[in-house]
């Protein structure tokens, strides 16, 4: 099949573009050897169906990180009959074109897209896209891709160039200094700039990469898009999801599957030792009940948030505005979106460490999400069983925790080696989302976390059930009882509410208020459930992200940390 390679700086609104010409025939894929996420569809042109492929965004054809390689080698598998779409950045032209020059150096039948064409005349900018096109020696198309504005002609572009390709005749130089005084002689000829005031949006484009009013403005958009996350997902689960499956699938579900109405051991594999969803590994109960209920609702709302930030282009800017401090701790600025994604919920958390280039960052930074971000379920039980000694407990708690976060992060920074990269990143205009576009991400992501996430959390979930069928979990917590007891001093009852933690850790720390702990043993059995083990469900994603073989090495990493770190706490107090 021909291919059709979309290809352009980062956050030049090639997905819009993408979204437009594909529809909802999407493929989000990892490429092959790596974590870097592209997405593929399909368009037809003359009758003909091409392959469409969002091709990670590059600045140039000479390779600084992980994606950009990517780039390049989806670019050199470039074949007889495939196009390229070059996707131009209007209001920011003169950066653009370096890759563009280094594209048509390349000889192969390309179209040039100038998107963000609306936003040219509010910046003073006017262009000659006929003058533009003479000079690059291909079709240059002026198009708005949020509004869908040339969309049309674009697709007229693209059958003309299958039907009758023709090859760039632009000379292009070989050294970078020549290719940029080519860049400026091609601005200086087909654009023109006028004076113009900035207007109020404008500066405040300039104000929130701006200390100390960016950190406010980040601490105030951060607050209101968790308030709007936990009231969606809690909203989704106890007036639709929770429901749903208590009073309509469970009733069914215990019809065809009871304890009469199968052998005894197939009813306990699959509804549980008890048929009630997360009191019983069921494989058909909390095997389910987790993902589609405990986590889907929170999953759809932090990337239905998290897109609408991806959009209006706030995302970049608060990358920007927290670099400073994790450098402290060998990360840039963008490892703070999969840890503020973790207070939320790890798994998405996870998911998104992809948008890191290099192993260190990725492990540095997942460790920091186990460490310091306790997702809201979590921080919801703590609350409850601290909460009687007072608000200043509280806030010493997950102070506590985020200060031992950090150090366990300094530490990795010293141990692990490599150098932490510069954060070098564009930082597009402000914009409002295409609600198109917005919720295609947003399925997209879902569809992945369905297809690829829930499987292994069943699977994992599966597993547990047969261990708990087969007697061997009673038998566990009796070897970790004097563990639990002697180092911890915790009551010999708490190992199984240690273990439960596996399953899901809020839970477990919502069972302490039944061993009448003081307020020593709560904080410490609050601390060693927070990041002693990552859940079924972090687990999964951790073995899905990365490797089953780290999973299990972060997993014994954090369990021992937690442990040193709580039976010395247990001595010092």
């Amino acid at each position: 099949m021909k291919k059709i390679l979309l290809m352009g700086n980062p956050n030049v609104g090639k997905s819009v573009i993408f979204s437009r010409l594909t529809g909802l025939n999407v493929i989000a894929s990892n490429y092959l050897g790596s974590t870097v996420e592209f997405s593929k569809g399909y368009v037809m042109l003359l009758g003909e169906k091409y392959e469409l492929v969002d091709v990670p965004g590059t600045y140039a054809l000479s390779p600084t990180n992980r994606a950009e390689e990517v780039a390049v080698k989806m670019l050199s598998a470039f074949r007889p009959g495939d196009l390229l779409l070059n996707i131009v950045d209007a209001a920011n032209l003169e950066r653009n074109l370096l890759l563009t020059l280094e594209i048509l150096g390349l000889r192969h039948p390309t179209v040039v897209v100038l998107n963000r064409w609306d936003m040219t005349a509010s910046r003073g900018i006017s262009i000659s896209t006929a003058e533009l096109a003479c000079r690059l020696t291909v079709p240059v198309l002026p198009v708005t891709g949020v509004s869908g504005e040339g969309i049309k002609e674009l697709m007229a572009a693209l059958e003309r160039t299958a039907s009758e390709p023709s090859l760039p005749e632009i000379s292009v130089p070989a050294e970078s200094e020549e290719k940029w005084k080519l860049v400026g002689a091609i601005c200086s000829t087909s654009q023109k700039l006028y004076h113009r005031h900035p207007t109020m949006f404008e500066k405040l484009q300039e104000f929130s990469i701006r200390m100390p009013f960016a950190l406010f403005m980040a601490l105030g958009v951060l607050a209101g898009s968790f308030a709007f996350i936990r009231f969606i997902g809690e909203s989704l689960i106890n007036y639709a999801l929770n429901p749903l499956f208590t009073k309509a699938y469970m009733p069914i579900l215990l019809k065809i599957a009871g304890p009469d109405k199968l052998p005894a051991w197939l009813s306990k594999f699959l509804l549980g030792v008890r048929p009630v969803p997360m009191e019983s590994f069921g494989l058909l109960t909390t095997g389910l009940y987790i993902p589609l209920v405990v986590l889907l609702p929170y999953i759809f709302s932090f990337y239905l948030v998290l897109s609408f930030l991806e959009d209006t282009g706030y995302l970049v800017r608060i990358a920007v505005v927290m670099d400073r401090v994790f450098h402290k701790v060998g990360l840039h600025g963008y490892a703070s979106i999969p840890i503020l994604l973790g207070l939320g919920c790890k798994v998405p958390a996870i998911a998104s460490t992809r948008i890191l280039e290099s192993e260190k960052e990725k492990i540095i930074t997942l460790t920091l999400i186990l460490f310091t971000a306790p997702c809201i379920p979590q921080t919801a039980m703590i609350y409850a069983v601290l909460n009687n000694y007072g608000l200043h407990v509280v806030m010493a708690f997950f102070v506590s925790l985020m200060a031992w976060g950090m150090i366990v992060g300094f530490v990795l920074n010293k141990v692990i080696k490599g150098e932490t990269q510069e954060l070098f990143v564009e930082i597009p205009p402000y914009q409002m989302p295409h609600v198109r576009t917005l919720f295609k991400k947003v399925y997209m992501r879902l569809k992945m976390f369905l297809l690829e996430a829930v499987p292994m959390i069943i699977a994992g979930i599966a597993a547990v059930s047969v261990l708990d069928m087969t007697g061997l979990t009673v038998k566990v917590s009796n070897i970790f009882a004097p563990v639990i007891h002697g180092l911890l001093g915790f009551p010999k009852g708490m190992s199984v509410v240690m273990m439960s933690g596996f399953l899901r850790e809020d839970i477990s720390i919502a069972l302490l208020a039944a061993f009448n702990l003081n307020l020593k043993q709560l904080v410490i059995a609050s601390f060693m459930l927070v990041i002693y083990l990552p859940c079924i469900a972090t687990f999964s994603m951790i073995a899905r992200e990365f490797s089953f073989k780290t999973a299990v090495k972060i997993s014994a990493l954090t369990f021992v940390i937690a442990l040193s770190l709580a039976s010395l706490l247990n001595f010092i107090l």
